[in-house]
């Protein structure tokens, strides 16, 4: 228990002292000392005081504190959703992006994005994303059944394989849009946070938070599903029922993930697979330390993308995509 208490305090430390730095590095490098003045003068007024300047203040709070916790939010959420869908399935390699649930909330939101217009105000893209997250997963599930792919690799082929039919449809969508419009939609495709405000920010929370917390709670039947579906029937789950809702909820975080952050992949697929070198394979503790494990990664993912080609803002899909194909080889080598 003792252990179990330190690494939490540790991880917690970790994702505060992220936070703290990443905001502070970029094309501007701003002290730390300045960056710690600023939040506790903006929390609370007068608490702090310093010699920075406004522009250094607007930079802080108003562009670089938001993106940050963007990116451990949207880090988090396709973290505990990698480690819920890899349980469920009982496939390693399974993954939002993978499975194409990443695909299909892209699908969505970039049809309000150009086609249907913000007809629910900034609910739209949200929205819109998860109906195209949900519409892909009950798609790979059908593929799979129709094709009788029971295997966990078969069902990641159906999954690669409806990720490419969307992303397919969403070429479509973006060739017949506004070219205008199109050109910022194509950079949003490659992942980024710059757009993020702390406005904005409260949509994920409301999401991640409980859809985090009721996956924590089912940690116990996940670990049922594990054993094969017939044990985990003949201690009382309805296992087809369970499954549909583990899936209805990876593709609700998603597809609002995806919505405010574009495509963003492997952060659910390396997170828990290393997650479980440090905690082992329960999912009491899996799930937790992906999440956290998930936000720390992202904030540096982030602030590499933001330092690399400094002044300009690399979108941070190429770096988690270059980190991620480079553990999916080595992962498809530990299992050969």
């Amino acid at each position: 228990m003792g252990a179990g208490i330190g690494l939490v305090l540790g991880a917690g430390l970790v994702l505060a002292l992220s936070v703290v730095v990443a905001v502070s590095v970029g094309a501007v490098p701003v002290p730390l000392s300045t960056v710690w003045g600023i939040a506790v003068e903006r929390v609370l007024p007068g608490a702090a005081a310093g010699d920075w300047s406004a522009g250094q203040a607007a930079i802080i709070w108003e562009i670089r504190f938001p993106r940050v916790v963007l990116a451990g939010l949207v880090g988090a959420g396709l973290g505990v959703v990698g480690a819920a869908l890899q349980a469920v399935t009982r496939n390693p390699l399974a993954d939002p992006h993978l499975l194409g649930i990443s695909s299909g909330g892209a699908f969505g939101a970039i049809a309000a994005l150009l086609h249907t217009g913000m007809f629910l105000g900034l609910l739209t893209v949200p929205l819109m994303a998860f109906g195209g997250a949900l519409a892909a997963t009950l798609l790979v599930l059908g593929v799979a059944r129709v094709a009788q792919a029971t295997s966990a690799d078969r069902l990641v082929l159906a999954g690669v394989a409806v990720s490419f039919v969307i992303m397919a449809g969403a070429n479509i969508l973006i060739f017949l849009g506004d070219p205008r419009a199109t050109h910022t939609v194509v950079f949003w495709m490659l992942g980024g946070l710059g757009l993020a405000q702390w406005d904005h920010l409260i949509w994920p929370v409301a999401v991640l938070l409980p859809c985090g917390l009721w996956l924590w709670a089912q940690a116990g039947r996940l670990n049922a599903l594990a054993l094969g579906d017939e044990t985990a029937a003949s201690l009382g789950i309805e296992v087809g029922r369970f499954r549909l809702a583990v899936f209805v909820m990876a593709a609700l975080v998603t597809g609002v993930m995806v919505a405010f952050s574009g495509l963003i992949g492997f952060v659910g697929l390396m997170m828990p697979h290393l997650v479980r070198l440090v905690v082992g394979g329960d999912n009491l503790r899996v799930l937790p330390a992906s999440a956290l494990a998930g936000a720390v990664f992202l904030i540096w993912a982030d602030a590499a993308a933001r330092v690399v080609l400094a002044p300009e803002d690399m979108p941070i899909g190429v770096v988690t995509g270059l980190c991620g194909g480079l553990f999916f080889l080595w992962l498809m080598a530990r299992r050969a």
